[in-house]
C-alpha cells in the first residue's frame, strides 16, 4: 500500500513534471512564434527602410548630379561670355590703335605739310628781305641825291622810317592779340565780377567827420552850455569832441574825428535833452551809461556780421573791433558795410576757382580791420590791421592777406581775391563817392596824360572819367597806330593817376576832304 502510495506519488510528480515541461516549451514554443513574427517585422520594416533609403540615395545623387550639371553648365556659359567680352575689348583695342595710327599718320603728313611751307616762307622770307635791303639802298641814294643829305643823317631817317614800319606792323599785331585776349580773358572775368556784384548789393553812407543834433527850441542851447560854460566843458571833456554852437537855429553841431566818441557825444547830447536836467553830474552819468550801450551795440554788430557771413568763432576783442567799423567810413563807404561786402564777394571769387570759401571770407571782413582803431594808434591801417590780427591769434594767411591787402604785387591767392573783392566793392555803382576837388583834379590827370602824345589834336574825359575820347590828326597817325596809341594812353594813366574802377580809351581817327567848285 505504501509502494503503490509512493509509485503513484512518483507518477503523479512525474506526470506533474512532465505536464509542467510540456506547458513551459508549450510556452517557449509560441514565444518562440511570437519572436520569430516580430523579427519578420523588424526585417520586414528594415527592408522598407533600406528601400525607402536606395530611392531617398538615388535621388539626392541625382539632384547632385543635375546641380552639378547645371554649375558646370552656368561656368561653361560665363567663360564663354568672358571670352566675347575679352574678343570685344580686343577688337575695339585694334579698332583703338589703328584709330590712333591714322591720326599719327594725318599728324606727319600735317607736319610734313607744315614743313614744306616752312620752308617756303624761310624762302619768300629772304626774298623780302633782299628787297628791303635793295629799298634800303635806293632809298640811301634818293635821300643823298634829292636831300643833300649826309650819309649819317640819311642813316637816321632811314632808322625813322623802319621804326615807323615797325611801330606799324606792331600795332598791327598788339590789336589782334587784344582783340583775342579781350574775346577770351574779358569775357570769364567779366562773367564772375558780374556773379559777384549781382548777389551782393549793399547801402552805403556819407563819410563825415560831424554829427548834428537838433534842439527843440533856441533856449536849449544856453542849458547845454551852462553857467559860465560848465556843461558844455563837462560835456567836450567827459566825451572828447568839440561842441559847436553858432548862430543856426534849434541846432547844435558835434565835431571829432574820432567816430565812437562822437557817436558817444550825440547820443549823450540827445538824453540830456530829452530828459532836460543837464548839469555836471548828470552829464557824467548818462555818458557812461551811453557808452556801455554803444559797446554792447559794437560788440552785436561784430557778432551779427560774423553770424550772417557763416564766420567760425573769432576772438572777443577782435569780434569787438569788428563792430567798430559800424561807426567808421571812407569815400562815404561805411567800412562794416565795405568789409561784410568785400567777406561775400570775396566766397563767391573764391567758389568760381574752387578755393576756401570760409578762409576767403574771412579774410574779406578783416581786410580793413585796421581802420578801427586807427584815429588811436599811429601807423597805416594796414600795418595796425596787421598787428591786430597777429595779436589776436590769426593765421599766417590771415596775416599775410592784411599785410597785402594794398600791395601792388601780392604773391599769395587770398590776398589776390582780397584785392580783386575790395576794387569790385570799391568801384561798384553808388559804393563811393568823392570830394568835387578830387573828382576835378583826376579828369584834368587823364585829360593831360592823353593830350601829351604825338598826333593827339583834342582829348575829353566822360563818363565821370570812366571814358576817355581822343581825336587825333589823321595825317600823323593812321589806324594800326591809333590801336597802340590807345594802349600806351592806357598804360600811362594806370603808372600815374589813381581811379576807380576801370578808365576806357576810345581814339578817334577821321578823314575829311574838302572841294571847292567855282
Amino acid at each position: 500500500m505504501t509502494m503503490s502510495i509512493i509509485a503513484a506519488a512518483v507518477i503523479a510528480f512525474v506526470l506533474g513534471f512532465a505536464v509542467h515541461y510540456l506547458y513551459r516549451f508549450m510556452q517557449l514554443r509560441k514565444k518562440i512564434g511570437i519572436k520569430k513574427d516580430e523579427a519578420e517585422v523588424i526585417l520586414e520594416s528594415a527592408k522598407q527602410q533600406a528601400e525607402k533609403t536606395r530611392i531617398q540615395g538615388e535621388l539626392k545623387a541625382k539632384e547632385i548630379v543635375e546641380k552639378r550639371s547645371s554649375q558646370i553648365e552656368n561656368e561653361a556659359k560665363e567663360r564663354q561670355r568672358e571670352h566675347q567680352r575679352i574678343e570685344k575689348k580686343l577688337q575695339k583695342r585694334d579698332e583703338t590703335l589703328d584709330k590712333k595710327f591714322e591720326a599719327a599718320d594725318k599728324k606727319e603728313a600735317d607736319v610734313q605739310r607744315k614743313d614744306r611751307e616752312l620752308g617756303e616762307k624761310e624762302v619768300s622770307l629772304a626774298e623780302k628781305e633782299n628787297e628791303l635791303d635793295q629799298v634800303i639802298v635806293e632809298a640811301k641814294k634818293k635821300i643823298e641825291e634829292i636831300a643833300g643829305m649826309t650819309q649819317e643823317a640819311a642813316k637816321n631817317e632811314l632808322i625813322n622810317i623802319i621804326e615807323d614800319e615797325g611801330r606799324h606792323e606792331a600795332a598791327k599785331k598788339l590789336k589782334q592779340m587784344e582783340d583775342q585776349l579781350h574775346e577770351d580773358a574779358e569775357r570769364k572775368s567779366k562773367d564772375i565780377i558780374a556773379l559777384a556784384i549781382q548777389k551782393y548789393a549793399g547801402e552805403y553812407t556819407s563819410e563825415k567827420t560831424i554829427s548834428v543834433v537838433n534842439l527843440p527850441n533856441d533856449d536849449m542851447k544856453g542849458r547845454i552850455i551852462g553857467r559860465e560854460g560848465r556843461n558844455i566843458r563837462s560835456i567836450e571833456a567827459r566825451t572828447g569832441v568839440d561842441i559847436i554852437i553858432d548862430d543856426t537855429p534849434e541846432t547844435v553841431v558835434i565835431s571829432s574825428l574820432n567816430p565812437i566818441r562822437r557817436e558817444v557825444a550825440r547820443m549823450s547830447l540827445e538824453k540830456l535833452i530829452e530828459d532836460g536836467r543837464i548839469h555836471p553830474a548828470r552829464v557824467e552819468e548818462i555818458v557812461s551809461s551811453v557808452e556801455k550801450e554803444v559797446d554792447r551795440a559794437i560788440q552785436k554788430s561784430g557778432e551779427e556780421a560774423l553770424f550772417d557771413l557763416g564766420i567760425p568763432s573769432m576772438h572777443p576783442e577782435l569780434i569787438k573791433h569788428v563792430g567798430r567799423l559800424k561807426y567808421r567810413t571812407s569815400y562815404s563807404q561805411n567800412i562794416l558795410n565795405h568789409s561784410i561786402e568785400v567777406s561775400f564777394i570775396c566766397g563767391i571769387l573764391a567758389a568760381e576757382i574752387g578755393y576756401d570759401i570760409k578762409l576767403a571770407k574771412r579774410a574779406g571782413l578783416l581786410h580793413d580791420i585796421g581802420k578801427s582803431v586807427d584815429h588811436e594808434i599811429e601807423g597805416s591801417h594796414v600795418d595796425i590791421g596787421e598787428d591786430l590780427v597777429r595779436k589776436f591769434g590769426e593765421s599766417d594767411d590771415i596775416i599775410e592777406s592784411v599785410a597785402l591787402a594794398h600791395d601792388p604785387q601780392p604773391q599769395s591767392i587770398l590776398a589776390i581775391l582780397v584785392q580783386a573783392a575790395d576794387a569790385i566793392s570799391a568801384a561798384r555803382p553808388g559804393a563811393r563817392r568823392e570830394t568835387y576837388e578830387a573828382y576835378v583834379k583826376r579828369i584834368e590827370d587823364i585829360e593831360n596824360i592823353a593830350g601829351s602824345f604825338r598826333g593827339v589834336e583834342k582829348c575829353y574825359a566822360i563818363q565821370a572819367g570812366r571814358e576817355v575820347r581822343v581825336i587825333v590828326e589823321s595825317a600823323k597817325v593812321n589806324d594800326e597806330e591809333g590801336a597802340l596809341l590807345s594802349h600806351e594812353i592806357a598804360q600811362k594813366i594806370e603808372r600815374e593817376v589813381a581811379y576807380p574802377g576801370q578808365v576806357k580809351i576810345t581814339v578817334i581817327r577821321e578823314v575829311r576832304a574838302t572841294a571847292v567848285a567855282n
